[in-house]
């Protein structure tokens, strides 16, 4: 279905034409009439599915611009997805007079202040600053008309379930509630029932988190010789931009270190750097201005880098859930991407553990250590490691080479 079909006002429609927006993905498709509709819903889809528009078209439909009150409250859960919802909103909404703003810890609340005593439509918050405004009587919740709570998954998992269920206690009048998650578990379903109100469940997962537009490539391999095998990835792969995730802030800082050595157009980003310049690193990445960026998983949930082409885990991830969202950032809207996982010994029994439970298909640079083959690249430190050759990837299992 084409965006065109929805019979959209002209001032909506020619914002959405000037993004390029024509066919709607499939959660757009599905969602939408259930938004536009005012019921309450649950929804799973994959990451880089189109949520944020899913939502936002409609909900700026909604919007009574003659009044002057909040109307549509929009919680995330860190200040990066604040700030990428609400540019999303204001892209569609531009040639409107709906009013959209972000409120979020590690700025300065008296301009937050002064903007939400000026107009504010649409609010979209974490839910750590929007309490703190609440309790300061600047927030008044009493014209909220729809509330979305987005990576539902994710504010949980970060200790938000209290702060959340506080939020929403404190929204009296009829409303709509849309809850969006990339996977649903026990929390994620009591947080359903206590919030919506005869939901309509729509479920874009199937028992496949891992989006299938995207390969996953692993490399079993000596720690020593991973700097080498990544840059001889990074040379010999035609990557439009990457982002390569550490498990911790000290491992970027030594890999940007010396990766910036061989590369120029490279940058990092973890919770260790100042909100400006985390958001300056951000727009650089988003406007194609840096074509590696090294990060924590500050990088690895919800944001949208329509521009990645790979993701290379440096660190094998702690979980499942936390390798589907890392990889999650490349294959965005259905186009094709690639994932690299460098792995250790250590490494092989989460390895079988993300098989089994993300129903991932490995496709192996050199050895396959799962059918026996335990030789590690680069396991002779005076032998050279062999460098990346695509024609050699093979799925495991013995099948044959792709």
């Amino acid at each position: 279905m084409k965006f065109s079909e929805l019979n959209l006002p002209s001032n909506i429609s020619e914002s959405i034409v000037k993004l390029g927006y024509d066919e709607m993905t499939p959660i757009q498709e599905v969602s939408y009439p259930v938004i536009a509709a005012g019921q309450d819903l649950c929804a799973l889809a994959e990451t880089g599915s189109g949520k944020t528009a899913a939502c936002a078209i409609p909900l700026i439909q909604k919007v009574d611009t003659t009044l002057n009150a909040i109307q549509a409250l929009v919680i995330v859960p860190t200040r990066e997805l604040c700030i990428q919802y609400v540019n999303d909103i204001h892209s569609v909404s531009v040639k409107t007079d709906v009013v959209p703003f972000a409120v979020y810890g590690g700025f300065s609340k008296g301009i937050q202040v002064a903007k939400l005593n000026h107009k504010v439509h649409i609010l979209v918050a974490t839910p750590g600053r929007l309490i703190d405004l609440m309790y300061d009587g600047t927030v008044n919740l009493s014209k909220v008309k729809c509330v979305i709570l987005d990576e539902a998954d994710e504010l949980l998992k970060i200790g938000f379930l209290e702060d959340v269920e506080f939020i929403m206690s404190c929204i009296l009048q009829e409303h709509q509630t849309l809850l969006f998650a990339a996977t649903m578990d026990d929390d994620i379903k009591k947080l359903v029932d206590k919030t919506l109100n005869n939901p309509q469940y729509i479920s874009l997962i199937d028992d496949r988190p891992s989006p299938e537009s995207i390969e996953h490539y692993f490399e079993y391999l000596n720690s020593k010789n991973k700097e080498a095998e990544l840059i001889r990835y990074l040379e010999e792969e035609d990557i439009t931009q990457a982002i390569i995730f550490c498990n911790a802030r000290h491992k970027v800082d030594a890999l940007f270190k010396n990766m910036k050595k061989d590369f120029k157009n490279i940058e990092y980003i973890h919770a260790g750097l100042s909100q400006d310049k985390r958001s300056s690193i951000y727009r650089h990445y988003r406007s194609n201005k840096v074509r590696y960026l090294i990060a924590t998983d500050v990088a690895g949930r919800g944001l949208d880098f329509s521009n990645v082409s790979h993701v290379i885990n440096w660190d094998f991830p702690g979980d499942g859930e936390q390798y589907t969202h890392r990889t999650g950032r490349s294959g965005r809207m259905g186009r094709k991407g690639k994932a690299l996982t460098f792995l250790t010994k250590r490494d092989l029994p989460n390895l079988r553990s993300l098989i089994r439970k993300q129903k991932v298909v490995p496709l192996w640079i050199g050895n396959d250590p799962l059918q026996g083959d335990t030789v590690l690249k680069g396991g002779d430190p005076h032998k050279k490691t062999r460098a990346y050759r695509p024609s050699r990837h093979r799925k495991s299992k013995g099948q044959p080479p792709v």
